[in-house]
Formats: structure tokens, C-alpha cells, sequence
């Protein structure tokens, strides 16, 4: 019987290294920081995305001023004014406010106009960087590559080493 078992064993581990051969077992990593940083076309797309940010932070810091001042304005005059002028100048304060979140809104947020322009200018790149980690994988014959500079983990993963399908058989079995 230990005879057997010695034997099954060894068995499985020669097909587990007849197995293994036929995918690649390198490993590798990127710094996709570090790529970004010699590509000359990213630098000029994120040069151009601080400009646009900026003009933009300005454009919000003058309408919330703009709003400080009406406000500070209202302060000192409200004892004069009327209940009715007093509602007339506090909406319009609210009204402005609003707006000029909105306008924040529109350009810093998750659809805004500057993530718009990020998607225009950058994601190209970043397609072509990965085309570029995919190439790289598939002809070094690398199994998998993990990006060290975003967090993002595996960035190409052989499809050979995929063994989704053998947990998903197996699962049943498991309890």
C-alpha cells in the first residue's frame, strides 16, 4: 500500500511537471511610473492637464471670492436693509454659491471636464504602455507582471495560467 501511494505520488508529480511546461513560469514586474515618466508625449499631456487644472482653480477661486465679497457686503449692510431685500440678497448669495459648485462640479468631478480631458490625453498612452507590457510578456514568455507603482497589482496574466475553469469544476466538491 505505501508502495502505491509512493508510486501515485510520484506520478502526479511528473505530470504536474509535464503540465507545467507548457506555460511560461517567469514572472516579472513594471514600475508604469517609471515608463510614464520617458515617454515625452505623457509628460506633454500632463503638462497641459496641470494648465487646464489650473485655469480652471482659478476660475473657481474668483467665483467663490466674487461670493465672499457679496456676502461680507451683506453683512455690513444687513441691519439697514428691509426683511424683503435681506431674502432678495441671501438667495442671490445661495444662488451664486450653487452655481459655482456646480461649476466645480463640472470641471473637477468624476465626470467633469479635466477627467474628460485626462480620458482624451492620457488613456491613449496607457493603452499603448500596456500593448507595449503585453508584448513584452508574451515574447519574454512571462506567466505574470505586477505593477509595483500603482497598486494595481497584475497587469498581464497568461491565459494559459488561468485556472478559473479547474476551480470552478472543483468547487462543487469542496464543502
Amino acid at each position: 500500500m505505501k508502495k502505491l501511494l509512493v508510486l501515485a505520488f510520484v506520478s502526479m508529480l511528473f505530470g504536474f511537471k509535464a503540465a507545467a511546461q507548457d506555460i511560461p513560469t517567469k514572472c516579472g514586474y513594471v514600475n508604469t511610473e517609471t515608463i510614464l515618466a520617458a515617454i515625452p508625449e505623457y509628460k506633454v499631456a500632463t503638462q497641459k492637464l496641470e494648465a487646464l487644472g489650473n485655469q480652471y482653480q482659478d476660475e473657481i477661486k474668483k467665483d467663490f471670492a466674487q461670493i465672499e465679497t457679496l456676502y461680507n457686503n451683506y453683512q455690513k449692510q444687513k441691519a439697514s436693509l428691509s426683511a424683503h431685500q435681506r431674502q432678495a440678497k441671501e438667495e442671490e448669495i445661495i444662488a451664486k454659491e450653487k452655481a459655482a459648485k456646480q461649476k466645480q462640479q463640472s470641471y473637477f468631478g468624476q465626470d467633469g471636464a479635466l477627467q474628460k480631458k485626462s480620458q482624451e490625453l492620457v488613456d491613449p498612452i496607457k493603452e499603448r504602455v500596456q500593448k507595449a507590457i503585453d508584448y513584452v510578456a508574451e515574447k519574454g514568455g512571462y506567466m505574470l507582471i505586477i505593477d509595483i507603482a500603482t497598486g494595481q497589482g497584475v497587469v498581464y496574466a497568461a491565459s494559459a495560467a488561468d485556472l478559473s475553469s479547474q476551480v470552478i469544476s472543483v468547487y462543487p466538491q469542496i464543502r
